[in-house]
């Protein structure tokens, strides 16, 4: 289902309307694929531009929403086999990132959004530590920083419908993980480890760099659920 949906059913529409350009080459074996956050269709752009299978964490809440919009997201979510990430207290999110975990022992490609909601206001804020949670626990994972530019004004937020542009996805050179590789079960080895991919995704976004995660405020004047994040 997943590639009839990306060659067949949608993938075709999402490649009209964004038209997205692929800068870097993804390494074969287990990839951590690690973008900013913008949009809404980042995810369908993502998907657009690679030609190996991506899975991801997605909230819980995606697949159970109530409009029609959310039940057809729910619906893409369930078929293409992404994960669902509860997000209701600590622990909530170690079955999701078991998942991530298996997906990578797989050889698969797994894509998470660091910042773990969509930017409220374009800047890059401050990375949560569930990549490199589950990356330095998987020996030969590599953790590919991405910089995707367009999607915003293709999608921008409050605007119902997109507006065909031009969108790139831009990878950076896996990040050097020997630093922290021996500290795998190490909190403050993963924040260090975040914080340097962070580094790498602004170098390949070109936005502004924000350290620290948005405020409820900011997420609910852009219409986001402002309670536990994807970690």
């Amino acid at each position: 289902m997943y590639w009839l949906i990306k060659y067949v059913l949608l993938g075709p529409l999402v490649h009209w309307v964004t038209r997205p350009r692929l800068i870097g080459k993804l390494p074969a074996g287990p990839v951590v694929f690690a973008p900013n956050h913008l949009s809404e269709i980042d995810s369908l752009v993502v998907c657009a531009a690679l030609s190996r299978r991506v899975t991801f964490v997605a909230k819980s809440d995606y697949f159970a929403r109530g409009s029609l919009r959310g039940r057809l997201y729910g619906t893409l979510c369930r078929v293409t086999g992404q994960i669902p990430i509860e997000r209701s207290g600590a622990g909530s999110a170690d079955a999701a990132l078991e998942g991530a975990r298996g997906t990578l022992c797989e050889g698969g490609v797994w894509v998470i959004y660091p910042e773990g909601t969509r930017s409220p206001d374009g800047r890059l804020y401050r990375g949560r530590t569930g990549a490199m949670r589950v990356a330095l626990s998987v020996p030969d994972a590599a953790v590919v920083p991405v910089g995707l530019r367009g999607t915003r004004e293709i999608d921008p937020p409050g605007h119902r419908g997109w507006r065909r542009g031009r969108t790139e996805v831009h990878l950076g050179d896996p990040i050097d993980l020997s630093p922290w590789r021996h500290r795998a079960d190490d909190p403050e080895a993963w924040r260090e480890a975040t914080d340097a991919l962070m580094a790498a995704i602004q170098k390949l976004s070109g936005q502004e760099y924000v350290d620290r995660h948005p405020t409820a405020d900011e997420l609910q004047r852009r219409g986001e659920t402002p309670d536990s994040p994807t970690p």
